[in-house]
């Protein structure tokens, strides 16, 4: 069940809407929440609120924040991890995050399957709008049923059956990575979040 902020939000979503319509509006909602790369809101407990609250997050908590709505619903959900690397040529980084990108390790994105309509649907509300100037692809609009794009070029996909496998599988990825990962995650996590930011004032 959830409650609070959440509550509150899912109630603003998709009162008087039918169920379509509110499926939408919760997808459309959370993508439009800035894209920014927050360590503390990987956590399930406190990632759906806190990017409420801050507005803004990366695709974990928006795809917690996702499950938990849809769950309300009675729609079925399923976390899918992506292995990907952030040196996409899609996208137009600024030349200095460019050569970090290089020495990233490979993450795992996070995104949602939802039963709908008989089959699993690819959900992926990761990339807001703002972010399609810069080659981010962005699902503009959702039909409520059909797959999105992946916001990434997947190289594996880990499809799991509970929560607790996702965590397990993240907190295992993590601690893989080498110090010299590690360090360029941090840093790349900083300069990523500062271009967004000066990007969405015109900078």
């Amino acid at each position: 069940m959830i409650g609070g902020l959440i509550k509150d939000r899912f109630k603003a979503w998709t009162q008087g809407k039918d169920e379509l319509a509110a499926r939408i509006a919760i997808f459309e909602n959370i993508r439009d929440i800035p894209y920014a790369l927050i360590p503390e809101l990987r956590d399930p407990d406190k990632g759906p609120v806190g990017i409420l609250k801050l507005n803004k997050g990366s695709c974990v908590p928006k795809h917690y924040l996702l499950g938990a709505l849809f769950g309300e619903m009675g729609i079925t959900v399923k976390y899918a991890s992506y292995l990907f690397d952030w040196d996409d040529k899609r996208i137009k980084y600024p030349p200095a995050l460019r050569e970090l990108t290089k020495e990233m390790p490979l993450t795992a994105h996070l995104a949602c399957k939802a039963y709908i309509n008989k089959r699993w649907a690819l959900v992926d509300a990761t990339w807001d709008p703002a972010l399609k100037k810069y080659g981010f692809p962005v699902n503009e609009e959702w039909d409520g049923f059909s797959d999105c794009k992946n916001a990434v070029i997947p190289i594996e996909e880990i499809v799991h059956e509970t929560l607790d496998e996702r965590l397990r599988y993240s907190q295992e990825r993590r601690a893989s990575y080498t110090e010299k990962e590690k360090e360029a995650y941090v840093k790349f996590s900083a300069q990523f979040n500062d271009w967004l930011a000066r990007s969405s004032f015109g900078g």
